[in-house]
């Protein structure tokens, strides 16, 4: 029997198509009927090729035929083609281009082409216009064409002929009851995406393109709906899951209060019973602590820690860098060891015997807290009792390596322990989440909020000064010293590169020890040896070194009250949160501080929107918010460290009403519709239910 090579190629075909069409995300009929347009093209109008001449800068379509096709090689190799009508000729040029296109452009064939006129080196031109070969006198399009996110391989064509496969073969019924509908004057869902793959001639065209139209609103309505109920609905099965309950706040939790040299704000004492109550339940706390730089998440994580090890079991806390591990672990052991807590330290950088000793000691249930980098997480780390996971600085942390972290509690349990529970877990962040980010992007999370500082912290002034002006500034930090206080210089990452960063960081290090003979300089930076680097740390913590020359490494976990100057140089590189973060370096003392930002001249619009928001507030919140405005939520969230895909409709900063409006019909059809919740969850998210978090 001869080979079936004919029909196995169509097939072959069809699945490249399909995996290319499967990187895009869509996968099913309704993943393509739910992928809208990004903009449109209005090919409704034909201009003269000698009128289009004198639109520059504003697209307009024309149609001629081709006078000739040639592949010219100077002064690079470039597909250049003349058209004509009656008006005038135009060159469609193209940089990139297949031998196909070639012969399908060759002279006498008439084409449509659609692009921004301008005039260069063949008289008036396009370059890598839109066209396609039309006959004579075809008529032409009545509505706006659609133009699709695409990807490689997948033309325009090919998207719009596959979509409207797709819109035969659907089911349109509704997902919403006609009441909602009714009551939030909604669109159905029908017309609403049929006006929006094909809108029709009247349409208005502003409220299309800026996406105010009403067939825009029920997709971001939509949208919104299906991740405020997937996000509850993750809520829900958290709650079915077991927890160990740790109920008792006993004699290490009191003691540990007593102890404290200071009292706990009002905002850490609400925060705390929070916490409290959540870690009494017998399904597992998924709280988010968000605080300002400085406003003391770390002693209320730390009292989170003493309950759970008052009611038997073992926490660990778990930090992005060793600096900061290494802050927390200082900081906590201080406060925990002398009241008789065995507080383990594990990082990557222990030798093997010290490794493996501490491995012991959390798998015996010796050490009572576990502080440590992402070593936490590795294989060979068991816990005996894993009844609290504490994650600082969440946001740095992929979602894997916090589910990790939170697996290791699993089956961990001690006698008649319930087997399959998995320990509670509070996540800390000292970026603050918008009002708005958060009810979008942390619905199925329980949020506390720090929203205050402990007394005594005096307020940074800021100031932005030019490069111009360094010896003012080294002129500053040398009077700051000559005072007792000690000053950190922060050198930027310059073009992605760890080894320019540490160059110059390097070079600064230099100018600064030669031009300050009378002071002592330091340098730390992420190649410097663990040990090396905790030297550095060391002797500036104990006042050993006037001034630290410093990478972004000291970002987050050092407190030096001391250190009331900091020099971020090149300011106009960094993002805002990293500004804030920061400069929250200082001013934890008593004494007066001051921020200088260096800027290189001159500065663009965003860079100079940043740095006027550091010198005019100093409110996290408020900078978390203006950060939004600037990045937008996926920026701002970090590179997909929520584990969500971002919102492909609705916009953050002009939908917040519609946010709300999610949230609260989520609410009551969670309660109420169940079956309308699994309709609308199954058409958005094809049961991928890909906002759930760890």
């Amino acid at each position: 029997m001869p080979a079936p090579t004919k029909k196995a190629a169509p097939a072959r075909k069809k699945n490249r198509s399909e995996d290319k069409l499967a990187k895009l995300g869509l996968r099913s009929d309704m993943d393509l009927v739910l992928h809208l347009p990004m903009r449109y093209e209005d090919e409704t109008e034909i201009v003269p090729i000698r009128e289009a001449g004198f639109m520059a800068g504003t697209p307009s379509q024309v149609e001629g035929v081709v006078v000739s096709c040639d592949i010219q090689y100077r002064p690079r190799r470039q597909l250049v083609v003349t058209i004509a009508d009656d008006s005038a000729q135009l060159v469609m040029r193209f940089l990139n281009f297949y031998g196909s296109q070639v012969k399908q452009l060759e002279a006498g064939t008439r084409v449509r082409a659609r692009g921004e006129v301008r005039h260069g080196f063949f008289g008036a031109e396009m370059v890598h216009p839109t066209y396609r070969v039309v006959k004579e006198g075809e008529p032409l399009p009545t509505a706006l064409t659609p133009v699709y996110p695409s990807g490689e391989g997948l033309s325009q064509a090919f998207l719009r002929k596959a979509i409207a496969a797709a819109m035969t073969r659907i089911d349109w019924r509704d997902t919403l009851p006609p009441r909602l509908l009714e009551a939030l004057k909604l669109q159905p869902f029908e017309a609403a995406v049929r006006l929006l793959h094909n809108p029709p001639s009247d349409v208005d065209e502003h409220a299309l393109e800026d996406r105010s139209h009403s067939a825009w609103i029920r997709m971001k309505f939509d949208e919104l709906l299906a991740q405020q109920l997937s996000l509850k609905r993750a809520q829900e099965a958290r709650r079915s899951r077991e927890a160990a309950s740790l109920p008792v706040v006993g004699a290490l939790s009191e003691a540990f209060l007593a102890g404290l040299p200071f009292e706990l704000t009002a905002a850490q004492q609400r925060v705390l019973r929070e916490i409290r109550a959540d870690l009494r339940e017998s399904f597992p706390m998924q709280r988010l602590l968000q605080g300002d730089v400085g406003s003391g998440k770390t002693v209320v994580a730390a009292l989170a820690a003493a309950q759970a090890i008052d009611s038997g079991f073992q926490a660990a806390l778990m930090a992005p860098t060793e600096i900061l591990a290494e802050q927390h672990f200082r900081k906590i052991a201080q406060w925990m060891e002398p009241l008789g807590v065995q507080v383990a330290w594990l990082t990557g950088s222990l030798k093997k015997k010290e490794k493996m000793e501490a491995q012991a000691r959390i798998e015996s249930g010796a050490a009572q807290l576990v502080i440590g980098t992402h070593a936490l997480i590795q294989e060979g780390v068991q816990f005996a009792r894993l009844g609290l996971v504490i994650v600082d600085e969440q946001h740095r942390f992929g979602v894997g390596q916090r589910l990790a972290l939170r697996n290791k509690g699993k089956d961990a349990g001690g006698a008649g322990d319930t087997a399959q529970t998995v320990p509670h877990q509070l996540m800390m962040s000292a970026t603050p989440i918008p009002r708005t980010l958060a009810m979008t992007y942390y619905a199925d999370l329980e949020v506390s909020v720090i929203d205050e500082l402990p007394p005594g912290r005096t307020p940074v002034v800021t100031r932005i000064i030019d490069q111009n002006r360094r010896d003012e500034v080294i002129e500053r930090v040398h009077a700051a010293a000559l005072d007792g206080r000690q000053v950190y210089w922060v050198c930027p990452l310059i073009e992605e590169s760890e080894a320019l960063q540490l160059q110059t960081a390097t070079d600064t290090h230099a100018m600064l020890s030669a031009a300050l003979p009378d002071l002592r300089v330091g340098l730390v930076h992420g190649r410097l040896k663990p040990a090396e680097k905790q030297m550095v740390m060391d002797a500036f913590i104990r006042g050993n070194i006037h001034v630290l020359v410093a990478t972004t490494v000291i970002e987050v976990g050092v407190d030096v009250p001391n250190a009331s100057l900091m020099v971020i140089e090149h300011a106009e590189r960094f993002g805002l949160s990293q500004l804030h973060q920061l400069r929250g370096r200082v001013g934890r003392g008593a004494a007066a501080s001051v921020c200088l930002l260096l800027y290189q001249s001159p500065l663009g619009p965003v860079a100079r929107q940043r740095l006027m928001t550091m010198r005019e507030t100093t409110d996290g919140f408020e900078i978390a918010r203006r950060d939004l405005e600037i990045r937008g939520p996926g920026e701002f969230l970090g590179a997909r460290q929520s584990g969500q895909a971002m919102l492909r409709f609705a916009d953050l900063q002009t939908d917040q009403w519609l946010v709300e409006q999610a949230r609260d019909v989520a609410q009551a059809l969670l309660r109420e519709d169940p079956a309308t919740v699994d309709a609308h969850l199954a058409r958005w998210l094809g049961g991928r239910e890909d906002y759930l978090k760890a």
